[in-house]
């Protein structure tokens, strides 16, 4: 079992003992850094390393709350959220 392995697999299972709604918070958490990541490129007031470094970290930011948001709900958690979208349509 290599380091990486060792480090992953506690965080992952502490993240599944979280609720189904903690998991949904937290995948709804990533759209607001998905939407700064790109809007900031829009400000002139900003250099392009500047704006680089943003986008790399509101980026990274929003990957990171998706897959933990993901990793948390679960299958079973991604099949019923899967359920309730579909009924509403």
């Amino acid at each position: 079992m290599s380091i990486f392995s060792k480090i992953i697999s506690p965080i992952k299972e502490k993240l599944k003992t979280l609720s189904f709604r903690t998991g949904v918070i937290v995948l709804l958490l990533c759209v607001p850094f998905y939407i700064i990541s790109f809007a900031q490129m829009g400000l002139d007031c900003l250099s392009p390393s500047a704006k680089t470094v943003l986008w790399v970290v509101f980026f990274g930011l929003a990957k990171t709350f998706q897959y933990s948001g993901i990793t948390i709900l679960g299958v079973e958690g991604v099949k019923r959220l899967k359920q309730k979208f579909s009924r509403k349509k």
